[in-house]
């Protein structure tokens, strides 16, 4: 048996490797790449171009393509590990979803080596063991006050301690008999629960816990962990509840930086793909508990494609960013807005219904309109379209949700784009 030649032990490696294995150039044109890489690539392109990386990860990684636009070094490493969240089973809370992590090195200037690994299961340990350090920094970090309550079941204070009133400003007797969800008022976006959507997890859990901005007596500001008990009774139904207080230190500013580098896009700014997913779920299950609206808005830039072709991907960019921008401004405290894939963002409104949805999305769609992008090949300009649903339509389902805004987002497209579907009911 004669030894195997130099290519043949090449190609033997590159089919027995475990790791996806990608070479392509500077534009993300795809020369070669080994089984590994087909198994996780051709299921992500779908029907985009799966002979190009960039194109073919559009949908669930569109940040790559300018993260490798930014590395300006003739060699060297542009990502080490860069996780890409593809959203498999996102309904479905006993199936995780499937994490890719994605390296790319510059072997020279039109020479690009990427690779694929699969780090689902890494992810989800990494989940737990944040979920605990959480649950002991809550017991160790330093606490600068705590307050101690008793509510009834209907919010109204029944007592509170002088550590209310020192970490407050407002005098424990005198609010005695008042709601509790009165007098503490938050200071930021409205992504908190209120008091009585609180009231209403710790009646079925026993408690709950959430953190965010209060606002003392003299409009001062405090970072505060808000715990709520529930106090059974002699039947075991929750008749009043205990509630503890805590001026707690607010996380520093590299936190905060870690915290927009895993939430953010890389590119404009707005929520990814993977906090909206997570939001989407959180939300999903507060609606199953509290019944509250929730609406999800898709929206699709129009003839995008034809803007990158003529234009150049930076000019696509430029676009993205200031849709971003323009969209964003208009949202209200609680709502998320997202760049989903490519040239489609999301945004997910809590407690708004479709009349609410609609309005927004009216206004959306008015804002991208008046964008306009200089460039050497004339003026750019905008437009989008928009489908609406809402969960009380899918009765709970995510999937649905998400299937059922797509299907009105192709619809609008099909009825002559820049416009919102389901169109606005006449007045009779």
């Amino acid at each position: 048996m004669t030894a195997m030649s130099s290519e043949e032990q090449l190609l033997e490696f590159l089919y027995a490797c475990p790791v996806g294995l990608i070479e392509c150039d500077a534009a993300g044109d795809i020369g070669m790449m080994n089984p590994h890489a087909m198994q996780h690539l051709l299921p992500l392109a779908g029907a985009r171009d799966a002979g190009n990386l960039f194109a073919a990860l559009e949908q669930h990684a569109p940040e790559l393509r300018s993260i490798v636009a930014a590395f300006t070094a003739p060699t060297g490493r542009i990502c080490d590990g860069h996780r890409i969240f593809v959203e498999l089973g996102i309904g479905q809370r006993t199936v995780p979803p499937k994490v890719l992590a994605c390296t790319v090195m510059k072997l020279g200037p039109n020479r690009l080596m990427a690779t694929l690994s699969d780090v689902s299961a890494q992810v989800v340990q990494e989940q737990r063991l944040r979920q605990a350090d959480t649950w002991f920094a809550t017991l160790l970090d330093g606490v600068n006050d705590y307050a101690t309550l008793t509510i009834a079941s209907d919010g109204a204070i029944q007592s509170a301690d002088d550590g209310f009133t020192r970490q407050t400003g407002r005098d424990s007797a005198l609010v005695t008999g008042r709601n509790l969800g009165d007098i503490l008022t938050s200071d930021g976006p409205g992504g908190d629960l209120r008091l009585d959507e609180q009231l209403v997890i710790a009646a079925r859990e026993g408690w709950h816990l959430q953190e965010g901005w209060q606002q003392r007596a003299d409009g001062d500001r405090y970072w505060c962990q808000r715990l709520v008990v529930a106090l059974s009774s002699d039947d075991g139904h929750p008749v009043r509840f205990s509630v503890v207080l805590r001026d707690v230190p607010r996380r520093g500013d590299a936190a905060e930086d870690l915290r927009r580098l895993l939430t953010c896009d890389h590119l404009t700014g707005a929520a990814n793909r993977r906090h909206f997913s997570q939001v989407l779920a959180r939300e999903q299950r507060l609606w199953h508990d509290l019944r509250q609206s929730l609406s999800l808005i898709v929206l699709d830039l129009d003839h995008f494609k034809a803007v990158n072709d003529r234009h150049g991907h930076p000019v696509g960019d430029q676009l993205l960013c200031r849709v971003t921008d323009a969209c964003t401004v208009l949202l209200p405290p609680c709502g998320i807005f997202a760049r989903l894939g490519g040239e489609e963002f999301g945004v997910l409104l809590p407690r708004h219904d479709h009349d609410q949805a609609m309005r927004l999305a009216e206004h959306l769609r008015q804002a991208i309109a008046t964008i306009a992008v200089d460039t050497p090949n004339g003026t750019v300009t905008a437009t989008a379209s928009f489908g609406i649903a809402t969960m009380d339509e899918t009765e709970g389902s995510i999937d649905a949700l998400i299937a059922l805004a797509d299907e009105r987002l192709y619809a609008a497209k099909r009825a002559g784009r820049n416009r919102v579907h389901p169109p606005r009911a006449r007045a009779a």
